[in-house]
This record gives structure tokens, C-alpha cells and sequence, in this order.
């Protein structure tokens, strides 16, 4: 059973090391993601969400809620957990959450080559808004993706993409 609630500083051991995990060799030492989310843990506008099966994390978001906006910084899933729904209940966790607060836009940006991750935006209702060139550490570009929400009802508005070849 996966069960998804927000994190605190006693979860952020376990965060880093799933973040280290998922996004291999050429990121950061589990080290630099640990303090990276302690600092972020000490933001107000932050918000840490972690789906837990069996007692492990195994996916997390990182958020900040600024005003009427939320920007996704980070979506993790373990690679051995991975394409069985875990990244999908934290941006569940996460959309709730906006609704809840009656957040107008979310964002994030997505490596224009991860094409499972822009489909599972795309599910939610995302939609392409620009293409950042060069974006990652490595020159990888950057898919800039959007969902608007409905003020009123807290729905997806329905948007086209505005930047073609985005997945």
C-alpha cells in the first residue's frame, strides 16, 4: 500500500538518497541533496511531498507556493519503483494542495528528453509552454510545461501547447 504525506526534516536522509538514486552518477552526492532540502525545509513557500510503499519512500516533490503560483523544483521516484504510479500520487498530493489554496497556475520544468515524465504531466493537464535551451548542467534542454487552474472550481483549464515538438 503507498501512502502519500508531506515530509519533514526527519525524511530528508531518506529523500537525498532516492534523489541520488534516481538520477544517477552525474548528480549530486546524496550529501549536497540532503542539505539542499534541509535548506529548502527552512523556506516557508516550500512544500515536501513523499509517497511511501511498505514503509520506503520511494517518490517525493518538491514545491514553493508563491502567491497564486506553485513551481514544481523536483519530482524523484526510485528507479526500482518507477512506472507504477508513485510519481503520479505525489503530483496528486501536490494539485490537491493547489486546489486547496487556490493556487491559479503550477509549473515545472521537465528534461525535454523524458518523455514518460511529459506524459505523465500531460495526464494531469499540463501543457507545453516553451522550450529552454540549455537549461540542465549537462546542455540538455528544459521543457517548460504549465497547468492552469479554474479559480472557481479548481479544474484544469484547458490550454493548447505553445511550443511544438514537446512530446
Amino acid at each position: 500500500m503507498t501512502a502519500v504525506h508531506a515530509l519533514g526534516e526527519e525524511d530528508v536522509a531518506a529523500a537525498a538518497a532516492l534523489e541520488a538514486a534516481a538520477f544517477g552518477a552525474g548528480h549530486r552526492p546524496a550529501e549536497a541533496c540532503a542539505a539542499a532540502l534541509r535548506e529548502e525545509l527552512t523556506r516557508p513557500w516550500a512544500r515536501l511531498w513523499g509517497a511511501r510503499h511498505d514503509g520506503a519512500l520511494v517518490a517525493f516533490l518538491l514545491a514553493w507556493h508563491v502567491v497564486d503560483e506553485l513551481h514544481v523544483l523536483n519530482v524523484a521516484t526510485h528507479p526500482d519503483a518507477q512506472r507504477r504510479g508513485h510519481g503520479g500520487r505525489v503530483l496528486s498530493a501536490a494539485l490537491a494542495y493547489a486546489r486547496e489554496h487556490h493556487v491559479r497556475l503550477v509549473l515545472l520544468e521537465v528534461r525535454w528528453s523524458n518523455r514518460p515524465a511529459i506524459g505523465l504531466y500531460r495526464r494531469f493537464g499540463f501543457y507545453a509552454l516553451a522550450r529552454r535551451r540549455g537549461y540542465y548542467p549537462d546542455g540538455e534542454d528544459a521543457l517548460e510545461m504549465a497547468l492552469e487552474l479554474d479559480a472557481s472550481s479548481g479544474q484544469p483549464v484547458p490550454h493548447e501547447d505553445e511550443v511544438s515538438g514537446a512530446g
